[in-house]
């Protein structure tokens, strides 16, 4: 039975890792086709942003992180990254 669910499980499609923690807090950010994990407050906040807007940028255009080209993901993270 875990076998199966190991199976159906997708990796994500996007990793984000921060590597700047002064604190030492362990930040995780998991969505559908992504997980971010690491970084300072300011640093896994921007990533996140970056990553939300670049999901719902390709949901306007009717495709998921999993769909999408990895050109296009690259140019709207690109695009996403200047606004946070």
């Amino acid at each position: 039975m875990a076998n199966r669910r190991a199976k159906n499980r997708q990796a994500p499609r996007l990793l984000g890792l921060g590597l700047d923690n002064p604190d030492g807090h362990k930040r995780v950010t998991q969505g559908e086709g992504f997980l971010l994990a690491g970084g300072s407050e300011e640093t896994h906040e921007r990533m996140t942003g970056t990553v939300i807007r670049t999901v719902e940028d390709l949901g306007r255009k009717g495709r998921t992180l999993a769909e999408a080209e990895a050109r296009e993901v690259i140019d709207l993270l690109r695009k996403n990254a200047e606004k946070a």
